[in-house]
């Protein structure tokens, strides 16, 4: 299929302009991105803080008193005392707090023999922050105790397995750097399945789509002038991402930015080339709208690992989530952050994304061929 460079530019010229002249495409390519990312940034996180924790000791001692102050030398838990379980157990019951540690009367004595037992009840109205509070309040204690211990110059107990824990690739275990690579999949999908998902539509609302299709123009002249205004944004919004991640959300970005944004621009061509068939495959920009929300974002947010491991997945829905391209974005952008450049992974799924520029470029020129509706 030749291609007429002239008319190539002239395409590219009239594109650039109407872009420019329309300030809500404008506004949703550059401003957009930046609310999401600060949004999703600070508004969207798994990390505990200040997990309200009622303390309950039946019999305060010294040893007692020195394990409970462990609670308090953490900024993820905020301890509440209580006279009796029964006022606890009340305020567990009225959301008050989140989790009880009731310390039984004989602990010290029991601490003496190595055989004391602590009793930690988590709210479970809420899972995720029952089990992290629970493993919050463990640790504090658990630290305490060993402080403890190591003051008196005394083992905690003999023949004890010491555990020394390593989390690698995000050693802060803070859910930030987990989720803001995976912002960048998301405000990619939805920038651009959404510029690019009305623009033929659009045309076709306004009568001009017919004026365009008299011309010598081909359909895939028609593809490449509608994408290289939008690929101008994007790369833009790419470049804000990665300033904001670095720098205002404290990401490591350990692999090369070369591998980073290549394989950026490759899912930002998949994204325009989606919007861009969907919109040719449209009828109205209502239609449109709807197909682009239901085709890209959604599964990008529900099925691309965004929130949880697409493995704890039914099979049948593993597969599907493997059809979707932001799954194979989602995992090289969150491995090139944290891990580092790993160049089979990038060369696996970067040839899984030029497929998919392919596909999408073929569908978006049959949708543009010559012909009345």
């Amino acid at each position: 299929m030749s291609i007429s460079v002239a008319r190539l530019m002239a395409l590219i010229k009239k594109e650039t302009h109407q872009l420019l002249r329309d300030k809500s495409s404008l506004a949703i390519g550059l401003i957009l991105p930046i609310i999401l990312i600060l949004l999703f940034g600070y508004g969207l996180s798994f990390d505990l803080n200040n997990g309200r924790v009622g303390v309950v000791v039946q019999n305060a001692t010294l040893q007692s008193n020195q394990l409970i102050s462990g609670l308090n030398g953490t900024r993820y838990i905020t301890a509440v005392p209580y006279t009796s379980f029964a006022q606890a157990e009340q305020a567990m019951g009225q959301a008050d707090i989140d989790a009880i540690v009731n310390v039984p009367a004989d602990f010290a004595q029991a601490s003496t023999n190595q055989a004391a037992t602590i009793q930690i009840i988590t709210n479970g109205r809420s899972t995720s922050i029952a089990s992290t509070l629970q493993g919050y309040i463990s640790g504090a204690l658990t630290t305490a105790q060993a402080i403890q211990s190591d003051r008196q110059n005394m083992q905690v107990s003999n023949g004890v397995i010491s555990v020394e824990q390593r989390i690698w690739f995000n050693e802060s275990a803070n859910s930030t750097w987990f989720l803001v690579p995976g912002l960048i999949v998301l405000i990619l999908t939805l920038i651009g399945a959404f510029l690019t998902g009305l623009l033929i539509a659009r045309e076709r609302d306004r009568g001009t789509l017919e004026a365009l299709f008299v011309t010598p123009v081909r359909p895939l002249e028609i593809v490449l002038a509608k994408l290289t205004p939008y690929i101008v944004i994007g790369m833009i919004d790419i470049g804000v991402c990665l300033l904001a991640a670095a720098f205002i959300f404290d990401v490591p970005i350990r692999a090369s930015l070369t591998s980073i944004i290549s394989a950026s621009f490759l899912y930002l061509l998949v994204s325009l080339l989606m919007g861009l068939t969907i919109s040719g495959a449209s009828k109205s920009q209502f239609q449109a709208s709807q197909i682009a929300l239901l085709a890209s974002f959604m599964p990008a947010m529900m099925l691309s690992g965004f929130v949880f491991d697409t493995r704890n997945l039914p099979f049948v829905v593993q597969l599907i989530s493997q059809i979707i391209p932001a799954t194979h974005f989602m995992t090289l952008i969150k491995t090139l952050f944290l891990g580092g450049d790993d160049w089979h992974l990038w060369m696996k799924e970067c040839a899984i994304l030029m497929l998919y520029v392919v596909l999408f470029t073929f569908a978006s020129c049959l949708s543009l061929k010559k012909r009345l509706r």
